[in-house]
């Protein structure tokens, strides 16, 4: 399994549309961190770009997020991504907090943000 998190400096970007890279973590079948890289952010708005695809086509399942729109999230979700909202700090730390099943979703959304506008 793969894990996505928008990431700047190591922590998770409190705007998925805006982040510097995505954080991938591979997760093994004991739920141990087993490899990880980045994923360059496209130019602009996130939400409006083919990220979902790309991060979809590598594999990744899960993304956790700060804050996230609603049309991101189904752009997301429609690309087989599930989506928790409402992390922050950093991305290993993050993602061993979801692993040993201690994160909810949040539900935050962004209600207003420039590219949908």
């Amino acid at each position: 399994m793969k894990i996505a998190l928008p990431s700047r400096q190591n922590l998770i970007d409190d705007h998925f549309g805006h982040c510097e890279h995505y954080t991938i973590f591979t997760i093994d079948d004991n739920k141990e961190i087993i490899a990880q890289e980045k994923l360059a952010a496209p130019a602009g708005c996130g939400c409006k770009s083919n990220i979902a695809q790309t991060l979809s086509e590598l594999g990744v399942e899960i993304m956790l997020a700060g804050n996230m729109g609603e049309g991101a999230v189904n752009v997301l979700k429609n690309a087989g991504i599930d989506v928790l909202r409402g992390c922050s700090g950093d991305v290993k730390e993050t993602t061993l907090k979801w692993l040993d099943g201690s994160l909810v979703d949040s539900g935050d959304s962004c209600h207003e943000h420039e590219c949908h506008s």
